[in-house]
């Protein structure tokens, strides 16, 4: 069905890294959505009326704030389409993230409204009339709620958008909470036991869940993540096509939004080559990087010793020693200084953020270890955590 949609409204929609395709994508999805909710309020909020049900009253104005939602959807691939400027060199593409923190908010504010309106039903329950149509717009209503979310999340999926996951799981939590209306009203049909207050709880916990979900997602991506293992592989896959690169480390990710990311890396690279020829084949690395993957990329020269086998041999051994410490350890941009009294030995070390050790402390750890191999040796050691 999405496929379907994509291809009668959306032109050129396998182009999905074309920012005209997102934006003509976001923009149908959020007006299927606007519609869709808009209709399930307004067929909810009669059936709340007639049954004298608070839980689908509640739902009815949750699915009207979901149309609310739609609207500031609409409105951020409108802006996040908008081209880089002086003031947004970046372009506007994380606007949608702002917009999916809106989004998380409107779903709190929802959730803390009915939960109040279901505690009070709960301490003053009235009577609750449950008929065959109102059951009927439940189910409907459940089964519209399913395809929403699945809708969103495929299509989020192929334009990678955040605020679309958001709509996603905020559907899904819907689907759920009109569910749990759904049994109260049968419950209450078939037996004496008044449940609509409680079932209003349940519903207000599923959509406050949801709405901590999908902000806590956005805050990550406003504050900034570690780079997709997929983003990661797709540069050090094309950086080895490439044997005058042999090896790369302190690589940086950032995104500004879906199709804006922006990457630095250092390529290290045999020292005694010819400069010219090796800066070739970085700006050949960061071409390509844009062509193949559209990333921006920035590519640091390391040039290291490679024909100097007392430096090679030591190298391993000094990596061998970082690793008797943390086998998660590794290091790069060795040099070795020979010098009359002491030689230094001068390298980064790349430490996951999970090691306990702190930086002063690894240091001295790995000091120790080298000055038992050589008591003349001082190690000069920079720690980068990632």
């Amino acid at each position: 069905m999405t496929t379907l949609f994509c291809k009668l409204f959306v032109k050129n929609w396998q182009d999905t890294k074309n920012p005209a395709v997102r934006r003509a994508c976001g923009t149908m999805a959020s007006l299927v959505g606007i519609v869709a909710n808009l209709l399930l309020s307004l067929v909810k909020l009669i059936a709340g009326a007639i049954s004298g049900s608070i839980s689908i009253t509640a739902d009815a104005v949750n699915n009207l704030s979901d149309a609310g939602s739609q609207v500031i959807s609409l409105i951020s691939f409108k802006i996040s389409a908008k081209p880089a400027d002086r003031d947004h060199p970046f372009g506007h593409a994380r606007i949608e993230y702002v917009s999916s923190m809106i989004v998380s908010f409107l779903i709190l504010t929802v959730g803390v409204e009915l939960l109040k309106e279901s505690i009070s039903q709960v301490l003053n329950p009235t009577e609750v009339t449950f008929s065959l149509p109102v059951f009927i717009v439940l189910f409907l209503s459940v089964v519209v709620k399913l395809w929403l979310s699945l809708f969103n999340r495929k299509l989020a999926k192929r334009i990678d958008s955040g605020v679309m996951r958001a709509t996603s799981a905020d559907s899904l939590s819907d689907a759920i909470a009109t569910v749990a209306v759904l049994l109260s009203g049968l419950i209450s049909y078939f037996t004496d036991i008044r449940t609509d207050g409680y079932m209003g709880i349940v519903v207000a916990v599923v959509i406050l869940i949801a709405g901590v979900r999908v902000l806590n997602d956005t805050k990550n991506s406003i504050l900034g993540r570690a780079p997709d293992p997929e983003t990661v592989q797709g540069i050090l896959t094309l950086a080895k096509e490439y044997p005058e690169i042999l090896g790369v480390h302190d690589m940086v990710v950032h995104s500004y939004g879906p199709g804006n990311v922006v990457a630095s890396f250092h390529a290290e690279v045999d020292g005694s080559a010819n400069v010219f020829d090796t800066h070739d084949v970085i700006d050949l690395l960061e071409k390509r990087l844009w062509n193949c993957l559209g990333i921006r990329a920035t590519v640091h020269m390391d040039p290291i010793v490679t024909d100097d086998e007392r430096v090679n041999a030591l190298r391993k051994q000094i990596s061998e020693t970082v690793v008797s410490v943390d086998n998660r350890l590794s290091i790069h941009d060795f040099r070795f200084v020979e010098g009359r009294t002491h030689s230094n030995l001068i390298f980064d070390v790349s430490a996951p953020f999970e090691l306990k050790l702190s930086d002063q402390e690894l240091k001295r750890q790995i000091s120790d270890r080298i000055s038992q191999l050589n008591s003349n040796y001082f190690a000069v050691i920079t720690v980068d955590r990632q």
